[in-house]
């Protein structure tokens, strides 16, 4: 009899549980989609499992010394689109500094490269065989 008003007991607390906590309990959209996706990076693979395009919060580091002499970078947030063969095509950055995007052919060399950083701003076209030809306003 005191295992019967144990269980009994039981059923009630878990009963209670459930029509409390229900309620409370996050919900998708009507559509079925969450409202918000958030974290540090996002990568989207193929079937293979290769990384295809990614977006990456890369921290700053103050102590990086440019060839030019400037110190620091300033967070970064990266969108890459990448081919089939890993090379990032398409990429667009920003940071406190400006943001830039920059499209590169089926060479490494053949690349257009759009900037606005602090308060100038280029565009940067280079070809396969190393010509280029920067213009500033």
């Amino acid at each position: 009899m005191k295992t019967q008003r144990l269980f009994v007991a039981l059923t009630i607390v878990n009963l209670g549980l459930t029509i409390f906590l229900i309620p409370r309990a996050p919900r998708a959209e009507a559509d079925g989609v969450a409202p918000v996706l958030r974290g540090r990076s996002l990568e989207i693979v193929d079937d293979q499992g290769r990384v295809r395009a990614s977006i990456k919060l890369h921290p700053a580091d103050p102590n990086y010394k440019w060839p030019d002499g400037k110190i620091g970078i300033p967070e970064t947030v990266m969108l890459r689109l990448i081919d089939g063969k890993g090379r990032p095509e398409v990429k667009i950055g920003a940071s406190e500094q400006g943001g830039g995007l920059g499209l590169i052919g089926e060479y490494d060399t053949a690349h257009v490269i759009l900037q606005a950083q602090g308060t100038d701003t280029s565009l940067k076209l280079s070809n396969k065989d190393g010509r280029q030809q920067l213009i500033k306003p």
